[in-house]
């Protein structure tokens, strides 16, 4: 069986994290699963924290739940290190920052809901596609 190797978009990690009855959350819910591995990096992880923890953002969560849920990602990610950048690529640079680290782990796919923000990935033999088809992909829904 394949593994896929992932990398999460952050506006995933925040729309899992507001609502338990969609497919981020759904996908979040199985982030230790073995039928892919997550790609992590300190800048990643830092622009997750950063965006799940503003105000406006409405999750219910403490901030010592969403350190326990970015300790646990952490946990469970597969680590890495970019070591040069190709900015900009894409419009928006922390965009750049999540393609670069695609194409650092090999990823093959980003998960996000804003697969038009990531026009130019497919260059990478990157495909972006959004939770929903991710867990069709793995089978984890029909």
């Amino acid at each position: 069986m394949k593994v896929f190797k992932v990398v999460i978009d952050t506006n995933v990690i925040v729309s899992a994290l507001k609502s338990n009855r969609g497919f981020a959350y759904r996908l979040l819910s199985i982030i230790d699963d073995r039928r892919f591995k997550i790609s992590i990096s300190v800048p990643l992880i830092f622009e997750y924290e950063d965006a799940l923890k503003r105000e406006k953002t409405n999750i219910k969560l403490s901030k010592a739940d969403i350190d326990a849920i970015l300790d646990y990602i952490c946990f469970t990610g597969e680590k890495r290190e970019i070591y040069y950048l190709w900015r900009p690529i894409l419009k928006d640079p922390k965009d750049d920052m999540v393609l670069e680290l695609a194409v650092e782990s090999e990823c093959d796919f980003i998960i996000s809901y804003n697969q038009k923000d990531f026009f130019g990935a497919e260059k990478f033999n990157i495909e972006v596609i959004t939770p929903k088809e991710f867990l069709k992909i793995i089978g984890e829904i029909k």
